[in-house]
């Protein structure tokens, strides 16, 4: 189940293959929380600004992960999860010269009484 969203700044985005990427964030979730198979979902999404501190000078990039996930598992299972998406953060990314890259992951529990889906297909 668990929702993924992945942030990354406009000047990274010719520098990962965001599909390999998700695969492989995926395949991370169903190994270190016990996601079931075809149960991730991540979507990308591309920021057009990043400002860091007081400069006006865009050298800087990030990606932030995020985790949305049923509550249950335990701090460490998260702690793995998290570390190993910077890991592959680490792994995928590879930003121009002179890019400054921040990577952040943070994993929520979703309210169960509150969240609902749907699947359609047309």
């Amino acid at each position: 189940m668990p929702q993924i969203s992945v942030d990354y700044s406009a000047n990274l985005a010719r520098s990962f293959d965001r599909m390999s990427l998700g695969v492989a964030i995926n395949r991370l979730a169903e190994e270190t929380i016990d996601a079931k198979p075809g149960s991730c979902k991540t979507v990308f999404r591309q920021s057009e600004l990043l400002v860091v501190g007081t400069s006006r000078i865009p050298h800087d990039g990030q990606v932030f992960v995020e985790f949305q996930i049923f509550p249950g598992r335990t701090p460490e299972a998260k702690a793995a999860l998290s570390e190993g998406v910077l890991a592959l953060l680490a792994e995928h990314l590879k930003p121009q010269p002179g890019v400054r890259l921040f990577t952040a992951v943070n994993i929520t529990d979703i309210d169960r009484e509150s969240y609902r889906s749907a699947t359609a297909q047309g």
